[in-house]
Order: structure tokens, then sequence, then C-alpha cells
């Protein structure tokens, strides 16, 4: 199994600006980067995996979306595993990012029994489900593309299926916004990034990654056909969302 590197991307200083892509770079710090990057990142994969348990049904596919190196989904293996392993469910991991992929198949056990597909979520035809995973996966997809993928999942799920959106978000207001933001980057200068780390990461993600309102997921989500939902954990400006089918 590989060993995962501490993330200095962006310590040196960069003469041009990069566009932020999960290539092999990426993949090599992803653990670390992810984990001092992302407030409450912990607590939402364990819950990922809690919650995963209580609303898979027998026979059906559990997906992870933008499964990066699979945390999420093997999150809800080992929960299934150890609740009741004859539920029988696919878990399937989908990430576009080839990178991503080989080395998630590395990240499992022996005996696990996750599948592993490479491929554009815009383009994958779902099969019946009843859990799908969006974790922080929705804020890289165009904004214009996004509910066109939440009515696919949400077409293909079993009634009663949970979907678990977790976003970074922007703040309806302007201050709290700015605050949060500088809160977010106090958090990652706890966790050991510098000034200049941070700024050249903010540069190069802040075209890539685009984030909204919760107000705007929660209008989404209805209008793709979620009977309901609610923000279930939030910390600072990243939260998670439960959306029933």
């Amino acid at each position: 199994m590989p060993t995962n590197r501490r993330d200095n991307l962006f310590a040196e200083l960069r003469t041009e600006k990069t566009l932020f892509s999960f290539n092999d770079s990426v993949v090599d710090v992803f653990p670390d980067m992810i984990q001092r990057s992302v407030p409450g990142y912990s607590t939402v994969v364990r819950m990922t995996g809690i919650l995963a348990e209580q609303y898979a049904q027998s026979g059906s596919c559990i997906y992870d979306i933008g499964c990066s190196l699979g945390e999420s989904i093997r999150s809800a293996e080992r929960a299934l595993g150890n609740a009741n392993p004859d539920r029988n469910c696919r878990l399937i991991g989908i990430d576009s990012s080839a990178a991503m992929i080989r080395r998630a198949r590395t990240q499992v056990e022996a005996d696990s029994n996750i599948e592993w597909l490479e491929a554009d979520a815009l383009e994958v035809e779902f099969a019946p489900s009843s859990v799908v995973i969006l974790n922080f996966t929705l804020q890289f997809i165009p904004i214009e593309q996004r509910l066109s993928l939440l009515k696919s999942i949400r077409s293909a799920m079993m009634p009663g299926g949970l979907l678990i959106l977790s976003e970074k978000l922007t703040m309806p207001d302007a201050a709290i916004d700015t605050l949060m933001i500088e809160l977010h980057h106090d958090f990652k200068r706890s966790q050991g990034y510098s000034d200049l780390e941070i700024a050249q990461k903010r540069d190069a993600i802040e075209d890539v990654l685009i984030p909204e309102t919760a107000d705007a997921h929660s209008r989404r989500l209805s209008e793709a056909g979620f009977s309901r939902s609610s923000v279930w954990f939030q910390c600072l400006n990243f939260a998670s969302f439960i959306a029933i089918a």
C-alpha cells in the first residue's frame, strides 16, 4: 500500500498561475491535503458510513460519486459489514481522475467488494440505488450541469433512498462570508500551512471549485425531485446535507 506524503505542493513560489487538478502529484498527498484543508472531514466520512448502513436496501447499489481515494465508500463498506454483511449491496466508487482510481484500488483490504469506475459522473447510467454519496464533488462540476446530475441520481434512487451531499459553501451575507473565509484560512494555518501555500492554493482552485449557498443547494435538491433535505453537519463554510428520495 502506498505511503501518503505531506502536502507541500504549494510551498514554493510559483511564477505562473496553474489550475488545480487531481493528478498524480495531488493523489500522492491527497489524504494529508484534505485532512488539513477541510474542517470536519473525518466526521463527515465516519458519519457517511453510519448513514449508509441505516438507509442501504438489500440488493441495491451504493454509489460514491467523485470518490477520490474511496474513504467514504470504504466507510460505508465497513459499516455494512459490521451491521449486516448479508444485505448484498453493490458498492461502486466513481471518479473521473484515472490517478485517483488507480490509487483507490490499492487502498482497500484484500476482501473488499468495492467496484471502481473511472468515468464522468454526468455520463454514467446509474442502476437502482438506495444510497448515493457526493462528498465534496458537486462543487467541481459546472453550476449549469449540477441539476442534471442530481436529476439523474434521483431517477435511479429507490423510494426512501438517501443522498449525502457535502460541499464548501458561500454565505449570503458578504461580511459573514468574508469572516468564514478568514476563519478557514486560520484553520489551515493551524494545520501547518503557510500564508504562501494558502494564497497559491486559493489562486489555483478558485476557477475550479465554485461554491454556492446552502439555500441554492436546498432549492436544487427539491427541484431534482428529493422529498426533503436538511443540513446535518457544518463546520465553518463546509457543510453536509442529507436528502431523501
